[in-house]
């Protein structure tokens, strides 16, 4: 099960553009299927989407202590902000009232600026595992599919707010603080296994781009205001734009 690539793919190689071309034209179509969907069918396609990444995040699990690291790590716990898409969806169905639609905001903002990111900036994914290389870029074409499903399921809504979503997204956040905290104590402070869960580990400089020279020249609390900022400030401008497909889509009707 431990294939790996005779040769790793580089970002912004050949394959790294045709993964991203595939997962875009994966993302329109399923855009057009969905604008007839029924809300339920909707539904059933997140619950089914959050459940297979569920399973998926389980394989990489085992994956990863067999095959990636030979001591326990916390480096893959499935807590980052792009982990928070298979919790959310699989929940869609039971949820009700304003915490259904403070998820399905935060499906449709945050959840693919996580998405996009990290396949823009696909460092930590370019693994010579064939297989978890695989998974890796699959997941978070998932996760845009998920958001455009969400998307959808807003268009009954009168007029989605953000700030829910950005409260659970804040939420989140601290969980994460807490699991990066923790893993340090546990780890006795061994960067090679402790977490960095929505990579805003107080401990030791960000590996994003751009937030490391922050880091490094204004420290890294600095780093880490500026990091959640500029994701909640992306994830608000998809909210804008969805709430402007929203409106037109209401006059049209």
């Amino acid at each position: 099960m431990n294939w790996t690539f005779s040769v790793t793919p580089l970002p912004y190689g050949f394959v790294h553009f045709a993964i991203l071309l595939g997962t875009v034209l994966a993302v329109v179509l399923s855009f057009i299927w969905m604008r007839r969907a029924r809300e339920r069918t909707l539904e059933r396609v997140l619950f089914w989407l959050g459940v297979c990444m569920l399973v998926a995040e389980a394989w990489k699990q085992w994956f990863v202590m067999r095959y990636v690291y030979e001591a326990p790590s916390m480096w893959f716990f499935p807590w980052q902000l792009c982990s928070m898409a298979m919790y959310c969806s699989a929940l869609v169905p039971f949820l009700k009232g304003r915490v259904r639609e403070a998820v399905l905001v935060f499906l449709c903002t945050y959840s693919p600026v996580g998405a996009i990111f990290a396949m823009l900036f696909p460092q930590d994914m370019m693994r010579p595992q064939i297989l978890l290389f695989v998974h890796s870029f699959l997941y978070h074409a998932v996760m845009l599919v998920e958001a455009a499903a969400a998307l959808h399921l807003l268009r009954r809504s009168k007029k989605p707010r953000f700030l829910p979503a950005l409260a659970l997204f804040l939420c989140m956040a601290a969980v994460a603080e807490g699991i990066n905290a923790l893993s340090h104590w546990v780890f006795i402070r061994n960067i090679h296994y402790e977490s960095n869960m929505f990579y805003i580990t107080p401990f030791y400089p960000s590996t994003q781009p751009v937030f490391s020279a922050i880091a490094e020249h204004a420290g890294i609390g600095v780093e880490i205001l500026a990091y959640l900022v500029s994701i909640s400030l992306g994830a608000y401008l998809l909210y804008l734009l969805g709430t402007l497909w929203l409106r037109r889509k209401k006059r049209a009707q």
